[in-house]
């Protein structure tokens, strides 16, 4: 099982739901993640479906390869995280 988890400052926004759950992409994931709080969707993913440029998603602590498609592996995967990256100074 994976664990999803977000950063808190999401939480400022949206829902953020508390998930468990076996899938073989990031993408199929996440998708888990947007059916129980549809809202994280926007604040996650652009209009064309791909991560957002200020996120950033990290896979067992590695960062997420695939950034467009979101198709690095998620079969053995124990935590998900996902988190808004800060940017400017």
């Amino acid at each position: 099982m994976t664990r999803i988890a977000f950063t808190p400052h999401l939480a400022r926004h949206v829902e953020l739901p508390s998930i468990e759950v076996d899938r073989q992409t990031v993408r199929e994931l996440l998708e888990s993640a947007f059916s129980a709080s549809p809202k994280l969707r926007g604040y996650i993913l652009d209009d064309q479906g791909r991560l957002r440029q200020h996120v950033a998603v990290f896979v067992d602590g590695r960062p997420l390869v695939d950034r467009v498609t979101l198709s690095d592996s998620a079969i053995g995967v124990r935590e998900l995280y996902v988190m808004q990256a800060l940017s400017g100074g």
